[in-house]
């Protein structure tokens, strides 16, 4: 029996400290001192030396019962391994001289136990736990192997320091030991957890454990100290709201300054936050008519009617003359225009056989060009017509040679070439008789007709 007990307080202790190094957590280790107290009354064992009373009768006389040494007489250390659990060793010692009810000479009692702790509370002030194990113990030099079993708590102060308060029943192997139970009060302390950044939170719990920062956001910063922590900040330089994902909005329009094109102006989100005062669809900061709706193709302004024919100038092929709609803005040549100007054309005089133009014809083009002018989109034939004297071919070419003489002049004098057109017609189309001068006369013409 004797033996057994040794092996099994050596392995206790070899499973603690084989143990220790398996896990890592805030504050593992815990080392704690204070004073025991030794009581051997209450064990109602029928094989103790001394049987009297039951388990726990008598459990807090500690005036008849308690053997107490005055002065630190226990050290603790343990280590946490993980889900609740802590290994650890304990070496005690103190003087007996109440043996249950008997008064004994001073005898030495030493102690070193394994022990096996489960906390039941997790990360709490008040942290309860139970503890069992195996030791030895000697009175007097007369060693005994003991199984040990007891419940106690920490108090702790803060996250290292605390207050334990402990009681367990030793229960001894051998015949001659003495079963006894042993309480303990001391100071405990908790060290060993790693907190990187110095921010008070441990590296377990921290979730940004190179930054320092706040419990609040475990361990992490919010460097703008508005109340969002910089990983979930858009703007973690900047105080914002939850709301903009912790960005300002400086005009308040719902839309966060870092992706505001105006940000000290209330807009709308369709164009970047920025106003439109005329509701054109044009952000005013690229409305060159702020106050006057107009469409984006003419930077938000409305599209000018020069000549106010109701054809807007970007439509209408003639802005600076009043037209209609249906010929692009451009005035109509009437059927009175268009007498009026064969009339001036009829008195263009050529050179006896030739198309040259006579001097006195000069005169009557700057009517023909005022009327062209004034019609500047309309397009013309420039018509030659001969009598019948003489022979067909040669009328034909006199005709046309005649028609590009005018068509030349009117081009030089600024008409569009794109606009003019010119064509012979000869002696077929006659107007008047050719059988009288009067009718040949009329039949040598020019005429300049609209094209429709």
């Amino acid at each position: 029996m004797k033996q057994l007990s040794r092996i099994l307080v050596v392995g206790l202790l070899v499973i603690g400290f084989n143990t220790i190094q398996a896990q890592d957590s805030n504050n593992p280790w815990q080392v704690s001192f204070g004073v025991n107290a030794i009581d051997v009354y209450p064990t109602n064992d029928q094989d103790a030396a001394y049987p009297v009373g039951g388990l726990f009768d008598e459990y807090f006389n500690a005036n008849d019962h308690w053997n107490i040494l005055p002065s630190i007489s226990y050290v603790s250390v343990s280590k946490f391994v993980g889900d609740g659990f802590s290994v650890g060793v304990r070496g005690s010692l103190n003087r007996i001289s109440k043996l249950g009810d008997l008064t004994v000479d001073d005898l030495s009692h030493y102690a070193v136990d394994g022990t096996i702790k489960y906390n039941i509370l997790k990360n709490t002030k008040i942290d309860p736990f139970v503890e069992f194990g195996g030791g030895y113990t000697w009175v007097d030099e007369i060693g005994a192997g003991t199984v040990n079993g007891g419940i106690g708590a920490n108090f702790w102060f803060n996250d290292n320091i605390g207050v334990t308060l402990q009681t367990q029943y030793k229960h001894a192997f051998e015949d001659y030991g003495v079963k006894h139970f042993q309480h303990l009060a001391g100071v405990s302390i908790r060290f060993g957890g790693t907190d990187t950044d110095g921010d008070g939170i441990y590296d377990k719990d921290d979730a940004c454990p190179e930054v320092a920062g706040l419990e609040a956001f475990n361990g992490c910063p919010d460097s703008d100290g508005d109340g969002i922590e910089d990983g979930k900040d858009s703007c973690p330089n900047e105080a914002g709201s939850k709301e903009m994902n912790g960005c300002p909005d400086s005009d308040g329009d719902g839309i966060a300054d870092k992706d505001d094109a105006c940000p000290n102006e209330a807009g709308t989100a369709a164009l970047g936050g920025c106003p439109d005062s005329d509701g054109d669809g044009v952000a005013d900061k690229d409305d060159a008519c702020p106050s006057e709706a107009g469409p984006a193709e003419n930077k938000g302004c409305p599209w000018p009617d020069t000549d106010g024919d109701g054809v807007l100038d970007k439509d209408d092929q003639c802005p600076d003359l009043a037209g209609t709609v249906a010929n692009n803005g451009c005035p109509e040549v009437t059927e009175e225009v268009q007498k009026q100007l064969n009339e001036y054309a009829r008195t263009i005089l050529f050179d006896t056989g030739k198309s040259s133009l006579k001097t006195e014809s000069v005169s009557v083009f700057v009517d023909i060009i005022k009327i062209l002018n004034e019609y500047p989109n309309a397009k013309f034939t420039v018509e030659g017509h001969t009598d019948s004297v003489g022979s067909a071919s040669l009328n034909q070419k006199l005709s046309e040679s005649r028609a590009n003489s005018v068509r030349d002049f009117l081009i030089k004098e600024g008409i569009a070439a794109d606009r003019l057109t010119a064509i012979g017609y000869g002696e077929d189309k006659p107007i008047a008789t050719n059988n009288t001068r009067a009718g040949r006369a009329q039949n040598r013409r020019v005429e300049i007709n609209l094209i429709k």
